[in-house]
């Protein structure tokens, strides 16, 4: 009895343990609440903190201006300008496409720019680099092409209405001797466009004899003003055109080759130089022969199809043999060369 007293007693004292595990627990309970305190507390400080730049960037984010059916490739080819001459007003969200039209002299850009103009929604500034300070150096270009996509350029084709595309006429041959021209600020143009966002409408002529026709011709007439004393590059008139197309240039086949030559080069490096840029190439005889190309253009630049049209009545439009003084020469010239296809092509008009 003795013997079990104890050994109960010693089994009693084991059973005692668990009032000190109860404390333990009690401790651990106390430090994880007090923990669990803390961290939350951490927590909504930050969380306070950065509520406010959270807010913000949603702003930044969230357009003006938004269109689903614009696709995600197109976005960067889309604009909404705020001008700072005028409000858009109910037109703030129609978008609107930058281009600039690049072509030669006597390509049939002036005809074709009025075509683009008598679009409603389309306005297309015409030579603005023709003024001196504003092709005097690459920053004085780019300030007035932000002047005219930013739509605060003023001029007979611009459009304070709902314009949704807006451009210019930039012609390669012109200002060379200057070096100021768009060949020779070909890197840092191709850079602008392609930030802002802007398209070329590439406009050439297939047959570069004729080109040169007309350019003889109209170097004759700046110099003699055969209409009343005035220069006309372009006119309105069957009467006017007829004038001008009385003139036959004689043309120094001694250089012929090498000034088509290097008229041909000049184009393919400026196609060279922008091929990276959205472009589209045009040729003049393809649009007179076939209007349907003008919708081409339209798509191109995202408007809505219309007829286009325009007061410019051609000048040249006899066969070649009938616009040359010294026809036979050229002939002469040519024959057997890589530009024979030259001498027989024509088209109807």
């Amino acid at each position: 009895m003795v013997e079990q007293r104890f050994f109960f007693n010693k089994d009693a004292l084991v059973i005692k343990g668990p009032k000190k595990s109860h404390a333990l627990r009690m401790f651990m309970l106390a430090a994880v609440m007090i923990c669990g305190v803390y961290i939350c507390s951490v927590c909504l400080t930050q969380l306070g903190i950065q509520s406010r730049p959270r807010k913000l960037k949603m702003e930044i984010m969230e357009a003006p201006c938004k269109n689903p059916a614009i696709p995600y490739y197109e976005i960067p080819y889309v604009h909404y300008p705020e001008p700072n001459t005028y409000s858009r007003d109910e037109c703030a969200c129609t978008p609107v496409r930058f281009f600039s039209i690049v072509s030669m002299q006597r390509s049939g850009s002036g005809w074709f720019e009025t075509l683009l103009n008598s679009h409603v929604n389309i306005s297309s500034n015409g030579e603005i680099f023709s003024s001196k300070e504003r092709r005097g150096n690459i920053s004085a270009i780019i300030r007035a092409l932000d002047k005219v996509y930013n739509l605060d350029w003023y001029s007979s084709a611009a459009k304070n209405d709902c314009t949704a595309a807006v451009g210019l006429k930039w012609m390669l041959n012109q200002f060379l001797w200057i070096l100021q021209g768009l060949m020779e600020n070909h890197v840092k143009v191709a850079k602008y466009f392609s930030r802002r966002g802007v398209s070329l409408i590439f406009l050439f002529r297939r047959n570069l004899l004729r080109r040169l026709v007309s350019q003889l011709a109209n170097d004759h007439d700046r110099n003699t003003k055969q209409l009343n004393g005035t220069h006309k590059a372009h006119v309105h008139s069957t009467n006017e055109a007829n004038i001008l197309a009385r003139y036959k240039p004689r043309i120094n086949t001694s250089e012929l080759i090498s000034t088509l030559r290097h008229t041909h080069k000049f184009i393919t490096d400026a196609m060279g130089h922008f091929r990276n840029t959205r472009h589209i190439v045009l040729y003049y005889e393809d649009l007179v022969q076939n209007r349907t190309k003008l919708m081409d253009v339209l798509e191109f630049l995202r408007v809505p199809p219309r007829k286009l049209v325009s007061r410019h009545v051609k000048i040249h439009t006899r066969p070649l043999p009938k616009l040359v003084e010294n026809w036979d020469d050229v002939y002469r010239s040519l024959e057997g060369t890589e530009y024979r296809s030259f001498l027989n092509a024509n088209y109807d008009l």
